[in-house]
C-alpha cells in the first residue's frame, strides 16, 4: 500500500519570511518578483520570465495534486511583498525524503538574509515535522552562486551526475547533488541560526 502524500503546511513563518502555499492569485506579484533583477536571462537558471508565470504555477500545482511537490510563493514580512518562490520536490512519502529546490528570489532580497530564514524554515519542517532522514538540494554545477550557497547551509557534496539533463538553451547540464542527513539537522540548525544573528549584527552596526 502506498503512503499517504505529505501534507502542505498552511504557512511557514519566520521573523523575515513567510513561505505560503502557491495560489494562482499570487500571479501578478510572482510576475513583480520575476522583473526584480530580470533573472530568467541568466541561462544557468530556471526562473520563470513573466509571460511564462502562469504556465509555472500550473505546473507546480499539478505536482502538487501528484504528491511530488509541495510548492511555496515566498514573502518578505518586512516588506509585504512577494519576492519569489521555493518547493519541496521530487517527494518520496515512503521514506520520507525530499529535495528543497525550484527555488528563486527578485534580486533586491539577494544577501538580506532571506534566503537563510527559508531554508531554516524548509529543514525544519523536514526533519522535525515530516521526519526526513536526510534532506536533497541540487544545483548546476556551473552555477557557483547557488553552490556556495548551499554549502554555506552545511550540506555536503553527494557527487555530480554528468550530462544529467538538458538546460533550457539545450545544452547539457552536469548537477551537483547535495544533502544534509538527520544526524547533521541540530548542528545545522545552530549554524544557520547563528548566520542570523550575524546578518542582524552587521545590518545594524
Amino acid at each position: 500500500m502506498s503512503a499517504p502524500p505529505l501534507p502542505l503546511p498552511e504557512a511557514l513563518r519566520g521573523r523575515i519570511v513567510e513561505l505560503l502555499p502557491l495560489a494562482p492569485e499570487h500571479h501578478d506579484a510572482l510576475v513583480a518578483a520575476a522583473r526584480d533583477g530580470e533573472l530568467w536571462k541568466l541561462w544557468y537558471t530556471s526562473v520563470p520570465a513573466p509571460e511564462a508565470m502562469s504556465a509555472e504555477i500550473a505546473r507546480r500545482l499539478e505536482l502538487l495534486k501528484a504528491g511530488t511537490m509541495l510548492p511555496f510563493t515566498v514573502a518578505d514580512r518586512r516588506s509585504g511583498r512577494i519576492v519569489g518562490m521555493t518547493t519541496f520536490m521530487n517527494v518520496d512519502a515512503a521514506l520520507p525524503r525530499v529535495e528543497i529546490g525550484s527555488t528563486w528570489y527578485a534580486a533586491s532580497v539577494h544577501r538580506t538574509g532571506l534566503n537563510t530564514e527559508a531554508k531554516l524554515l524548509l529543514l525544519g519542517h523536514a526533519f522535525e515535522v515530516y521526519g526526513c532522514p536526510a534532506v536533497e538540494l541540487r544545483t548546476h554545477f556551473l552555477n557557483q552562486q547557488s553552490r556556495r550557497a548551499i554549502e554555506r547551509l552545511g550540506a555536503k557534496l553527494d557527487g555530480v551526475l554528468r550530462a544529467h539533463q538538458r538546460a533550457k538553451d539545450g545544452s547539457l547540464r552536469d548537477t551537483c547533488v547535495y544533502s544534509i542527513v538527520a544526524a547533521e539537522w541540530p548542528a545545522v540548525r545552530r549554524h544557520l541560526q547563528w548566520q542570523l544573528e550575524r546578518h542582524d549584527t552587521e545590518t545594524t552596526d
